[in-house]
């Protein structure tokens, strides 16, 4: 069969009907309202074009270096070309056509809405790379036209950058088309049930009139409402200007951009009535996938339809700010008190403060003048720009919201942008220097300078001698990205406490066994070296702490090879960690080789720490494999994660199978001992880390391991708190591990308390 009906598709189909159709496909088992409709399979695309012929010449016309904007474009037109001239089989056609006749209720005049979905949009680290094609008010006479522009889309060049870019073979992709019966909105959107950036419980709609289009396209700055989750209060309103809308002429059928009645421009788009119908909507989205959501929303006739949800992929482990150090790091301004004046106001979309000099893009032929550290300003991104943004500083747009392409992507290349400034383009000039600030929304003028007389002290972003209060207690960062690794290393900070191994892994974009398959364990093991080199070389010789891959299941499950990942109703308390890492010993011995490399490169300020061990039998498991793997437990510091009850309660045992440190994971911790899901806001107002049985397993495990001679760490976000810091320096942890933001206020938080105790003791 050519097609398979959303009915009959779940999330374990995601290869046959790719990401959009396997969201819809989970809607509909769930009971959401979503329009009917079939999904083109991405075998049916595969089929098509190897059984034409064109496939040789489509995949040697992506073989291009992909910096080239004009070989890039080159390679969209050969692409497009080859796929568009080529005849679709006639039992396809007829397949398909049949299948519209029985969508809606009009006959062949049904009007359908037609969205690519390729096998791999959905990916984490991937999600602004993915297929964005989307026809509405399609009617038969132009059906299988729009399919076949949907597989031409699998290589716009943001998909062959990309790719290319990533190391994925473009043989190996495919993609599915989703055809649906059209919902003539009346006003539409795109709803986050979490702070894309942050992910703060704050869910983040966005609306305007007419069919959704304009808000994803970024073709009109939307209404802006932030819903607080803890109370269901509608904590923030913003009224855009609704200049323009997309809706269907009646006269053709077609979609047209007209203006917003004047009237309209400036009214409130949904009420507070509709505003929680879509947050409860949201919330049984979130609950069903188990994680925060991206939906679009369409209302017609009071009644409102899911169109589409994805995973949230931009949510940053440590915040906002993190992420705005991060940007600032990258675009090369450093964070320094205002100076200029004030020139526009927009969205903050992305966070980040970083200068440069303005490059005004109105048409594609101009992003070759975008170099390194320029600034775009374009009255709305679209996807064939991703290369130039990816060169930038940071972006700047007339229209668009939170929720417009270019805020998606600015967030997922860690790029300060500001969108929705109305008038940018005609306002600001070529080569004008100006700071945007992706947190406030404010376009200042000139680059910030830096003024240490003026400068605040908790600016000082990268000092060259840092100044800390000198402690017994020693203070760590967590650093999530090896990209990092300089700004945190400037804190002053005594090491790190907590460097992840799977942000590494994943940014890879396919499974462990799918990269080492296909690139080798060579190339797996470098992947590995060269992340954690990074920041071991920035620490050294302050020890760096790196935990060994503790991904869950449903993380894996989305990626290229993650077809045969169990599918489990609450991953965190599954198939994840050492329990994952012991079933699979070849791919675990991969990462042992990345570190013994690391040693054998002078590297001995790295530490292995592996997560959520439960017993001293897998404590001995792992020293074996450590062996095996030519690493002498008894020559480099290693330790375990405490994370659950009973590695607190069996801590002496763990101990003496021959452990160096203990650091508590304090959320899994609290989550496992009061049996709270934080991410659960039906309960997450019970998730404390605080809780009197949380702070008796660590106080009891730092006592025991003070009597045999163990350090104690914590890496947990609990760290950053003054009430756990106190708590933890008066029981004698031997380091608290805090966010990078996070290292100067318990710097000082921990002195305090150190004094404190000198005096009681003297006293």
């Amino acid at each position: 069969m050519a097609l398979l009906w959303l009915d009959d598709v779940r999330a374990a189909d995601l290869e046959t009907v790719g990401g959009k159709g396997a969201s819809l496909g989970e809607l509909t088992s769930a009971g959401l309202p979503v329009p009917p409709g079939f999904v083109v399979t991405a075998g049916t695309y595969r089929d098509f074009i190897e059984k034409s012929g064109i496939d040789e010449d489509l995949f040697a016309a992506m073989d291009i270096d992909s910096e080239d904007s004009k070989a890039l474009a080159g390679a969209q037109e050969r692409a497009h070309e080859l796929i568009m001239g080529t005849p679709m089989p006639e039992e396809v056609r007829a397949e398909i056509l049949e299948a519209y006749r029985t969508v809606g209720t009009d006959g062949e005049q049904a009007f359908v809405a037609v969205r690519s979905s390729a096998t791999a949009e959905d990916l984490p680290d991937a999600s602004f790379a993915g297929q964005q094609e989307t026809f509405l008010n399609v009617r038969e006479k132009d059906l299988l036209e729009r399919v076949k522009e949907c597989w031409a889309s699998l290589f716009s060049q943001r998909a062959i950058y990309y790719r290319n870019q990533k190391g994925f073979p473009h043989h190996e992709v495919d993609i599915a088309v989703v055809v649906q019966q059209m919902v003539d909105a009346e006003k539409s959107g795109v709803m986050f049930t979490s702070h894309p950036s942050t992910g703060e419980p704050r869910v983040i709609i966005e609306a305007a009139w007419g069919l959704g289009e304009a808000v994803v396209s970024g073709a009109v700055s939307p209404d802006n409402y932030v819903v607080d989750r803890k109370t269901g209060d509608v904590a923030d309103v913003t009224i855009a200007d609704k200049k323009v809308m997309h809706v269907k002429d009646e006269a053709t059928g077609e979609t047209v951009e007209v203006e917003v009645p004047e009237e309209k421009r400036e009214q409130r788009v949904l009420s507070d009535e509709e505003i929680a119908a879509l947050v409860a909507l949201g919330e049984e989205v979130e609950d069903h996938y188990e994680t925060p959501q991206d939906v679009e929303w369409a209302i017609v006739d009071g009644e409102i339809y899911m169109l589409q949800s994805r995973p949230i992929t931009t949510i940053s482990d440590s915040g906002a700010e993190e992420s705005s150090g991060e940007a600032i790091a990258n675009g090369g301004a450093e964070a320094t008190q205002s100076s200029g004046d004030v020139l526009l106001r927009g969205l903050g979309a992305s966070p980040g403060i970083v200068s440069g000099s303005v490059r005004i893009v109105t048409k594609l032929d101009q992003l070759d003048k975008v170099v390194e550290g320029d600034i775009i300003v374009t009255e709305m991104t679209m996807p064939d720009m991703v290369p130039a943004m990816k060169r930038a500083a940071g972006i700047v747009t007339d229209e668009g919201g939170m929720t417009s392409h270019a805020a998606i992507v600015s967030r997922e290349l860690g790029v300060p942008a500001v969108v929705g400034c109305g008038s940018a383009t005609r306002e600001l000039t070529d080569d004008q220097v100006i700071t945007i600030d992706g947190d406030k929304g404010t376009i200042r003028e000139g680059r910030e300078t830096k003024d240490v007389e003026e400068r605040e002290p908790v600016e000082d972003v990268r000092p060259k001698t840092p100044v800390k209060p000198m402690t017994a207690t020693e203070v760590k960062v967590n650093v999530s990205i090896p990209e990092a690794a300089e700004r945190a290393a400037a804190t002053g900070a005594d090491g790190v406490g907590l460097l992840r191994i799977e942000h590494m892994v994943l940014s890879l974009g396919m499974t462990p066994e799918k990269y080492i398959k296909e690139h080798g364990e060579r190339a797996y093991v470098d992947e590995i070296v060269e992340g954690v080199r990074t920041v071991a070389e920035e620490f050294y010789p302050r020890p760096v702490r790196v935990r060994t891959l503790d991904a869950p299941t449903d993380e894996f499950r989305q990626l290229p090879g993650g077809e045969d990942e169990p599918n489990e109703h609450n991953p965190m308390l599954g198939y994840r960690g050492i329990r994952r890492s012991l079933d699979k010993p070849d791919v675990f011995k991969h990462e042992l080789r990345a570190f013994r490399r690391l040693y054998e490169m002078g590297y001995d300020n790295v530490e292995m720490m592996f997560p959520l061990i439960n017993d001293a039998e897998e404590v001995y498991q792992v020293k074996n494999l450590m062996r095996e793997t030519g690493i002498n437990p008894d020559k480099h510091d290693w330790g375990v994660m405490v994370e659950t009850p009973a590695s607190a309660l069996g801590i002496r045992s763990l101990a003496e199978a021959g452990i160096d440190f203990a650091s508590f994971g304090t959320n899994d911790l609290t989550q496992y001992t009061l049996a709270v899901d934080r991410n659960n806001e039906n309960v997450a107002d019970r998730f404390d880390e605080l809780h009197p049985a949380v702070l008796e397993l660590i106080g009891s495990t730092i006592e025991t391991c003070r009597e045999l001679g163990v350090k104690t760490s914590i890496c947990g976000q609990a760290g950053s708190k003054s009430k756990m810091v106190q708590f933890l320096v008066d029981e004698g942890v031997t380091s608290i591990s805090a966010n990078i933001d996070a290292v100067r206020d318990v710097q000082h938080e921990v002195k305090r308390v150190e004094q404190k105790l000198i005096l009681d003791s003297v006293r």
